[in-house]
């Protein structure tokens, strides 16, 4: 679970949901209030720092559910790492997307449609992070994580 399996799992979760959105783009311009395409693209950008931006975050996503993958030990078990990123995108992304949403007064089925790539896409995430095993850790003979030793009572 080293850096590239990161950028791997980064890299099909973002292209995931190229084709997630480019599959669902009517139901979501619908969702998300905009009359028809034209009008979709109103606010587009035409150079590439949102494509560089998302690429970005899900790097990040990738990082940080890859240091709490190894921290609890989830380090080889491919379907478990699929449910543990399914349930980082139902149960952490999705419901902050879905308080975006209610306080935008965007309605619910833009959440599903958002909050349903979040979903899959961690869980895709999730099955990659942990595909190809431990990582070895400097210092360390192998990829399973730190083991918790409590501090000494020392009598004070």
């Amino acid at each position: 679970m080293g850096l590239w399996n990161v950028v791997a799992a980064a890299a099909a979760s973002w292209v995931f949901g190229m084709i997630w959105y480019r599959a669902l783009s009517g139901p979501w311009i619908g969702a998300a209030g905009l009359s028809g395409k034209a009008n979709a693209w109103r606010g587009y950008r035409s150079d590439l720092l949102p494509v560089i931006l998302s690429a970005l975050t899900m790097i990040v996503v990738a990082g940080f559910m890859r240091h709490v993958f190894f921290v609890s030990g989830l380090t080889e078990n491919v379907p478990l790492g699929l449910v543990a990123g399914m349930g980082v995108g139902l149960f952490f992304i999705a419901p902050w997307t879905m308080l975006d949403n209610f306080r935008a007064g965007r309605p619910l089925r833009l959440t599903l449609l958002d909050g349903g790539y979040a979903t899959f896409g961690c869980a895709i995430m999730g099955a990659l992070l942990v595909a190809y095993g431990p990582a070895t850790v400097v210092g360390r003979g192998g990829g399973s994580p730190p083991d918790f030793v409590p501090p000494k009572n020392t009598g004070r």
